[in-house]
C-alpha cells in the first residue's frame, strides 16, 4: 500500500512540477498535439472508408435483400471504426513518446536539473535515440498485446470475464504505461529495457500506483494531451527513486575543479637563490678567491736553529 501511495504521489508531483514551470508544460504538450492531430485525420478517413471496406469484405452479401445487406455492412463498418478508435487509444501514448523523444528528453533533463543529481546521459546521435525508442516501444506493445490476447480470451469465462478480467486489464495497462513513460528517464541513465522491466517488477506497487490512474485518465485523448507533460515529469521523479544518481560534491568555484585550499602547497624552487658570498652565484669566479687570504708559515726542515 505504501508503494501504491508513493506511485500516485509521483504522479501528483509531476503535475505540480509542470504547473510551476508553465513554459515546459506547453513545451511538453507539443508531441501530444501533433499525435492527436494525426490520429484525428486518420480516424476521419477511416470513418469515410469504413463503408467501402465493409462492402469490399462482404461480396457474398450482394445477393441478399437490402435490409440484411445494409445491416451486415453497417455493423461491420461500425466494428472497423470502433476497432480503429480502440487501437488509437491503446497506441496513442507509445506513438506520442516516439514522436516526442527529443521534447521529453529535454523535459527530463530540466526536471533532473531542478531536482539535483542529474545524470550524464550517453552520447548517441538523435537518429539512434529514435531507433532505440521505437524498438523499446515495440517491445512494450508486443508484451502488452500478448497479455491483451490472454485477457480477451479470459473475458468469455462467465462471471470472471465480467469482473476480474477488466480489473486485470487496467492493472496490466497501468504497469506497461509506467514502463513506457519511465523509458526516457531510465534511458538517460543507461538502463536497458529488460533491466527497466526488472526494476518495475521489483516495485510493482509503485508502478501500478503511477500507471493505473493514468490509464483511466488517458481513455480521454484530450486528457492525454493536457496530462502528458506532467506524466513525463512524474515518471522522471519516479525513475530517480528507482535509479538514484549521487550528485558530485560542489566546489567553491562551481567549476568541478578541486579546491585550491585542499591541494598541498609545493615548495617554490625558483625562489631558492645562492646565498651572498657564494663564488658560484654569478658564474665562474674572477681570479683566485683565496689570493688575499692569509696562509700560515710553513717551517723549513733545513733551517738550522
Amino acid at each position: 500500500m505504501r508503494d501504491l501511495a508513493a506511485g500516485m504521489g509521483y504522479l501528483a508531483k509531476g503535475q505540480k512540477w509542470v504547473a510551476r514551470h508553465g513554459r515546459w508544460w506547453a513545451f511538453g504538450m507539443i508531441p501530444a498535439l501533433i499525435t492527436l492531430a494525426g490520429y484525428a485525420v486518420a480516424l476521419f478517413f477511416l470513418a469515410g472508408w469504413a463503408g467501402d471496406l465493409a462492402e469490399w469484405a462482404t461480396p457474398f452479401a450482394d445477393a441478399w435483400s437490402s435490409f440484411w445487406q445494409d445491416l451486415l455492412r453497417t455493423t461491420l463498418a461500425a466494428v472497423v471504426f470502433v476497432g480503429g478508435l480502440l487501437l488509437s487509444v491503446l497506441t496513442f501514448t507509445a506513438v506520442t513518446l516516439l514522436v516526442g523523444q527529443p521534447f521529453y528528453e529535454e523535459l527530463c533533463e530540466k526536471v533532473d536539473e531542478t531536482e539535483g543529481g542529474a545524470p550524464t546521459p550517453p552520447e548517441v546521435p538523435l537518429w539512434r535515440e529514435l531507433v532505440v525508442a521505437a524498438r523499446d516501444s515495440l517491445f512494450v506493445l508486443v508484451r502488452a498485446g500478448g497479455f491483451g490476447v490472454l485477457l480477451f480470451a479470459a473475458g468469455f469465462v462467465p462471471v470472471v470475464g465480467q469482473t476480474v478480467v477488466p480489473v486485470l486489464g487496467f492493472l496490466v495497462s497501468g504497469f506497461f504505461l509506467t514502463l513506457e513513460l519511465t523509458s526516457v528517464a531510465l534511458q538517460r541513465r543507461g538502463v536497458p529495457q529488460r533491466e527497466r522491466l526488472r526494476l518495475l517488477r521489483g516495485r510493482l506497487g509503485l508502478a501500478l500506483g503511477f500507471g493505473v490512474p493514468l490509464v483511466l485518465g488517458f481513455l480521454v485523448p484530450l486528457v492525454t494531451v493536457v496530462a502528458m507533460p506532467g506524466a513525463v515529469a512524474g515518471a522522471t521523479l519516479l525513475a530517480r527513486d528507482l535509479v538514484p544518481v549521487e550528485e558530485e560534491p560542489a566546489t567553491e568555484d562551481g567549476a568541478g575543479e578541486p579546491d585550491a585550499a585542499a591541494v598541498p602547497e609545493l615548495p617554490d624552487y625558483d625562489a631558492r637563490r645562492p646565498v651572498a658570498g657564494n663564488p658560484y652565484a654569478d658564474g665562474p669566479p674572477q681570479g683566485n678567491p683565496y689570493a688575499d687570504a692569509p696562509h700560515p708559515a710553513k717551517p723549513n726542515p733545513h733551517h738550522s736553529a
